[in-house]
Formats: C-alpha cells, structure tokens, sequence
C-alpha cells in the first residue's frame, strides 16, 4: 500500500496579516501533482486541515478543488482528521454519504473507532483516523479515568490494538504532541504546564503511524512514529525548514519504505539582517525578492520611513526590527514602572533605549533646567 502523508495545511492562514492562499493553492497543487505521479493508494491529511474552525468561504472553495481533482480526477482515496484548528463538526458534514466516493473525514472522536480499509494491486492497509481530542472528550465517550493527553491517547490506541486487520498493515493517523518534538512559533498549544505530551512508546505496535500538529518534519521514538510537517513555513521560526510530504510504502510487520518528496513555495519566508543601506544594496539583485521577509536592523540612529524604503527593494517586508537601537534585552519591553518615574528618569530611560548611552553630566543638566522651566510655565497660567 502506497500512499502520501501530509498535515497541518491551515487552509485561510497569515502571515502578519498577509493572506497565504494563492501559497497555499500553488503548494496544494504540488501536492496533488506528486500524488498522481507516484500512484499512490491515498493521501492522508492528519489534521489542521482549516486555520480555523469557522474558515472563509475561500478556504473551503480550494479545498473543494483539491479533494475533487484527488478524488474524481485521479481515483486516489483522501483520509482526512480533524485536528486542534479545525471545526469537526463543520469539517465533518455529509463524511458518512462520501464514504463511497474515496473521501474519508473524520470529525468528531466517536465512541467506535472507525477502521479504513483500503486495498490495491500493491496491496492494502487499514488506518485508523483519531482526530484531535481533549482527555476529557474521552473520558465522556469511553467512561474512563483519564487527565492528560497521553492517558487519552493510551485508550484510543488500546482500541486500535484490539481490532483484527486481517494481516493487513495498520496505519494510525493522529494530531498530537509527541514528548521530545521540535516545536515552532505557528503551532497552537495544546495545553498548559506539559499535560498534552505524549510518549512516542504507545505508537512503536503500529506498522506507520501519521501524524500532524508539530510543524517541522521529524519522526520521534522510531522512524515510522513521524510528522509529516506543515506545508508551507507559517512563521519565522521556521525558515530553515524544509518543507515537503512524505511518501510511504507500508506492508504488514514490515519496515516502511519512506521517502520524503520536497515542496517549493511560491515565496519563501526568510530574516535578513543587517544596516539599511546593505539590506537594500542587496536587495536589488537579490533574484527571490518576493520572498516573505523579515527584517532585523542593525542601524542605531532613528530613520525615516524605513519599512517604506524597505518595501521598495522587498515588497512582501511584513515584519520590521530595530535591534540596533536596543542596548540590551531588557530594553525590548516596555516596563509598567515607567509610568511611576518622573520626568527626568523617564527621559533618560529614552535617551538610553534610542542611543545605547546614558545621559552626560551636561545632558542631563540641560534636562532638568528645561523641566523645571516647563514646570513654572504651566504654574503661572
């Protein structure tokens, strides 16, 4: 059985406010593309499918077209879960009616787990779809004692082990947090204080096992226990990720044969740092300079208009830093006490965040004549 696992698309996402559907859709094709040259059995989307729970009518049109070209233009199955991002129930609609037609979506977690069997010339697979759930979503629907995510995990997967698949590969599909997983910026926390992690050990019974929600493709634990990674970069930590879905060959008590196949973005999402006047100088010949850019500056006098200028070499600029103008980190955030501080304190707070030094005896002299001449004016009116 051969088949292609993808995951965390965030159809309808930004990017500082930059829409990053015609991204997406180019990406999406690719997709598709390396999907009809492999003659894969299935694509398996393993959750995070929308950005949102409610997604924009956008969203939902691309994602018509690429299940529909998946689906009835090249006969291929789509198993899709729903994963933190998504709206099950809204994700979910009208699944059992096309069941027939190669499109399988789980939304909600159900009380039965519901096993795909799917079978061909190369030979077949069952896949078990368990969409992201809270543990007390399973303890509801399996009327157990469990807290945290990995308890959770531990019953739906006892019921995976319980179900005979006939000599068949079993392929887990789940939108989780593996303990020890490389994290990004993008990615929505599952929980607070460490409940959500989940010991890659309770997926090495299974013969693949897909998952979705970390960003960065990785595998955990052992190399059949992976994430595919998201499919576009959705924040600056991840520009020196490598994007790209993986192909899997799979057959029962047999090492998968995996095989990561690599997506080129319509623009890459990149830092540059530096002074103005270099940023810019290589701007001009820089041959991707529709790329997603950030920009950290390492200018430490105030200057005009910079992301102005900015955006006339690099016109996607959608983030600008003035690390030169910082001393130290401390000086990054603005602290409450400020507002407790008089004038002169105040001031000289300014001077040195802007500089990188503090106020001369001389300055500082000047400074206080001025306040207190301020001071007597507003006194006498």
């Amino acid at each position: 059985m051969k088949f292609i696992h993808t995951s965390d698309w965030h159809i309808g996402r930004q990017l500082h406010s930059q829409s990053l559907l015609e991204d997406q859709a180019h990406i999406l094709a690719q997709i598709v593309q390396l999907a009809g040259e492999h003659q894969v059995d299935a694509v398996v989307v393993a959750g995070d499918i929308y950005d949102r729970s409610v997604p924009p009518a956008s969203a939902v049109a691309l994602l018509d077209d690429v299940v529909n070209q998946l689906v009835n233009e090249l006969q291929i199955n789509v198993i899709m879960i729903a994963g933190n991002h998504d709206g099950h129930e809204r994700l979910s609609f009208a699944a059992r009616q096309l069941q027939s037609t190669g499109l399988y979506i789980q939304g909600p977690l159900t009380r039965e787990i519901n096993p795909i069997t799917l079978t061909s010339s190369s030979g077949g697979a069952v896949f078990y779809p368990l969409p992201y759930a809270e543990p007390a979503t399973v303890r509801y629907l399996f009327d157990c004692d469990v807290s945290t995510h990995e308890q959770a995990m531990q019953v739906l997967l006892d019921e995976v082990s319980k179900h005979d698949s006939e000599g068949l590969a079993k392929v887990v599909i789940a939108h989780c947090f593996l303990d020890g997983g490389s994290e990004s910026d993008s990615e929505r926390p599952l929980s607070i204080g460490g409940a959500d992690k989940i010991s890659p050990s309770l997926f090495t019974p299974f013969d693949y096992c897909a998952l979705g929600h970390l960003h960065g493709p990785q595998y955990k634990g052992e190399s059949h226990i992976r994430y595919s990674g998201s499919i576009l970069k959705y924040s600056f930590s991840e520009q020196k990720q490598k994007k790209s879905v993986t192909l899997v060959e799979v057959a029962a008590n047999k090492q998968p044969e995996i095989t990561l196949l690599p997506l080129t973005p319509l623009r890459d999402v990149r830092i540059i740092e530096g002074a103005l006047e270099q940023v810019l100088t290589q701007g001009i010949n820089d041959p991707n300079r529709d790329d997603y850019i950030m920009v950290r500056l390492s200018d430490k006098q105030a200057i005009l208009d910079a992301m102005g200028k900015l955006r006339d070499v690099y016109p996607n600029v959608l983030h600008l830093e003035r690390t030169g103008l910082m001393a130290s980190s401390e000086q990054l955030a603005i602290r409450a006490d400020h507002i407790k501080k008089g004038e002169l304190d105040m001031f000289s707070d300014f001077f040195q965040q802007v500089s990188g030094q503090s106020l001369s005896a001389e300055q500082r002299s000047l400074m206080v004549d001025t306040i207190n001449g301020l001071h007597d004016v507003e006194e006498n009116q």
